[in-house]
């Protein structure tokens, strides 16, 4: 009787992770491209239109304003809806704005202020778009995959958004702006599609019998979660100076490679494009650096490559030292993305990871466009060197409250973490 019932049992279900895994890191490969030549092409086309720091500052900070200000609300979207949808959602944003900055090209109405409208829509489609696929990650990959998934997802946004995009970006604005933009939204189209291959459910499943709390309370819930992790919230916080030192140099290195540097759109793409190939070592060696050194020490190379990104510029203007200060900042970015990542994976729970990933990246990404902004003020008033050495000073500050917060002992409960779910998984 018993081998009858066997026989009749439904059968196990399959571990999804390694398909799951592929579809994430092929979407995110062609729509961080496509996010790698709009960050390269709106700012170069502010240049064709103003030669103020300021105003070419404010188109990059435009990208990554809405990390500030939606991030929050969007978080809780993402914890009450289906995630996948969400991804959906953003992409049909990104080409409705490609299609009107591409009508406004061909038609010779291009302007600052529709860049500085188009960046601000498009920037909200990323903060959409990147917090729901950060929660539907530890949905779609069990947590034997998650590092290896989390490293090829880290290096996939790296080398796509600031090696190939900015490569590719040259080479398609040097064929014109329209060409770029277009090419851009048959990118968002293609990753719109890979999205029916995810297998799972994608929306946490509400709590029976309880009626879901106001969004100011989801949202204070985000944020005292992460405030009280102290490991979070240290990261959070370091993340906060090192991504500021991102916006500034985002913002800066344009005006400063074609009016210091007097580098073309290819020459121009080629400097960036050392961000992603320092990317590309981080991902492939994260692993071997996590095993040498360990956790800890890898998170502190980020604070190192940021240092040499930004302090370059004030040293010199050597076109291969800013490159190899732009490759150690990317190498460093990636080594720290696929370890905060997996310990947050680890620490938060999947019903709060929307509203967790967003407090998080208001910290982080939200000090991109403070940093921009700032850092196009101090070049306008003191001139782009001094506007690096401030973002230098920064850093150098942040590295000792890194090393006395982030300890052994803290990361070993990270570890008990990571054994606790996979004891879950085999039982």
């Amino acid at each position: 009787m018993t081998d009858r019932l066997a026989e009749h049992a439904p059968p196990e279900p399959r571990d999804r992770s390694a398909h799951n895994t592929l579809v994430l890191v092929v979407f995110t490969a062609i729509t961080n491209l496509a996010d790698g030549v709009i960050k390269m092409a709106l700012p170069l086309i502010a240049t064709t239109l103003t030669a103020s720091p300021a105003a070419v500052a404010a188109v990059s900070m435009t990208l990554t304003l809405p990390w500030l200000l939606a991030a929050l609300h969007v978080g809780v979207l993402v914890d009450r809806f289906d995630r996948r949808k969400l991804l959906w959602l953003a992409n049909s944003l990104r080409l409705l704005t490609l299609a009107a900055l591409l009508l406004a090209q061909f038609s010779g109405a291009i302007s600052l202020p529709l860049l500085l409208v188009g960046g601000a829509v498009l920037g909200i489609a990323e903060v959409v778009a990147l917090t729901s696929a950060m929660a539907l990650t530890p949905t779609a990959v069990g947590p034997r995959w998650r590092e290896r998934a989390n490293a090829w997802i880290a290096g996939a946004e790296t080398v796509c958004n600031e090696f190939c995009g900015p490569f590719v970006g040259g080479l398609l604005l040097a064929a014109g702006s329209a060409f770029a933009l277009g090419a851009t939204a048959a990118g968002y189209v293609l990753g719109t599609v890979l999205l029916v291959f995810l297998v799972g459910r994608f929306r946490v499943p509400p709590t029976a019998g309880r009626e879901p709390a106001s969004v100011s309370r989801q949202i204070g819930s985000g944020l005292r979660y992460l405030w009280r992790q102290r490991l979070l919230r240290l990261m959070a916080l370091v993340l906060t100076v090192l991504c500021s030192c991102w916006g500034a140099w985002l913002a800066l290195m344009p005006l400063m490679a074609t009016t210091v540097l007097r580098l073309d759109a290819r020459e121009y793409g080629v400097l960036l494009s050392a961000l992603g190939i320092g990317g590309l070592v981080g991902a492939l060696t994260v692993t071997a650096v996590n095993g040498l050194i360990g956790r800890r020490w890898a998170l502190f190379a980020d604070l190192v490559g940021t240092l040499a990104m930004v302090a370059a510029p004030v040293l010199t203007t050597e076109l291969w030292i800013l490159a190899a200060g732009a490759f150690l900042g990317g190498m460093g970015g990636t080594l720290w993305a696929v370890n905060a990542r997996t310990i947050a994976q680890y620490l938060v729970g999947p019903e709060l990871m929307g509203r967790y990933s967003a407090a998080a990246r208001l910290f982080s990404w939200g000090a991109m466009p403070v940093g921009a902004g700032a850092g196009g003020l101090l070049a306008e008033f003191a001139g782009m060197r001094a506007a690096f050495a401030v973002f230098a000073l920064a850093v150098l500050i942040a590295m000792p409250v890194f090393l006395r917060t982030v300890t052994p002992q803290v990361l070993a409960g990270v570890e008990e973490a990571k054994r606790r779910q996979l004891a879950e998984v085999v039982a």
